[in-house]
């Protein structure tokens, strides 16, 4: 058991911010490595490497370590948390992918997700669309059709609505990410009614 254990993170971080004790880093860097692994996994989909992934989370970490402010930020693991999904989601967005990563040929719009703010698993059609009755009950996305809805997006979402689409799709709330995204909930909540509302057109067709 860690010496560190028994003592809150915001007390910690002061520490650190002040000099004191430079092994409090490696405790709170490695506290916070699962962390870093889940998102590195609920990432995996959006195309990157996830030992890349894991590599950039720890950097954001240390980074929500260095810049971490009591006064003015929520707990340091909130804080924490949105700073490992910037900067993965930042190195993601680097490569610079001419597709849309999200939509692999394995994942069915039936496919479930956890949604962190209600404790339970979503289809990914009950994400997409309003009325989830009216997707084709067997609807499953295979090479052909993951092609051409591809394209569909491409052509037809603009590009925070394919932001919002992707970090959407890793199973992040609409608040977590308009965090992520540095846009208010507002925004991102239009953005996201947008994509529900061009995806449910097309899959309609």
């Amino acid at each position: 058991m860690s010496k560190y254990s028994d003592i809150d993170d915001e007390q910690l971080i002061v520490r650190i911010h002040d000099g004191d004790e430079p092994d409090i880093v490696d405790y709170i860097m490695n506290k916070y490595k699962e962390l870093v692994r889940k998102k590195a996994h609920s990432m995996y989909i959006l195309g990157a490497d996830r030992d890349d992934l894991i590599q950039e989370g720890m950097i954001g970490l240390f980074k929500a370590i260095r810049d971490y402010d009591s006064g003015r930020d929520a707990s340091f693991s909130t804080f924490a948390d949105l700073c490992i999904s910037r900067q993965m989601y930042s190195a993601i967005k680097t490569q610079a992918r001419k597709k849309h990563g999200p939509l692999n040929s394995y994942i069915s719009i039936y496919a479930s997700r956890e949604d962190p703010e209600a404790g339970m698993d979503l289809p990914l059609e009950e994400m997409l669309e309003a009325d989830p009755g009216s997707v084709p009950e067997q609807y499953v996305i295979d090479q052909e059709s993951l092609k051409a809805l591809e394209d569909e997006i491409e052509k037809e979402l603009s590009d925070l609505e394919r932001q919002v689409l992707d970090l959407y799709i890793t199973g992040m709330s609409v608040k977590k990410i308009s965090a992520v995204l540095g846009r208010d909930e507002k925004s991102t909540d239009n953005a996201m009614q947008r994509v529900r509302s061009k995806l449910k057109k097309y899959l309609e067709h």
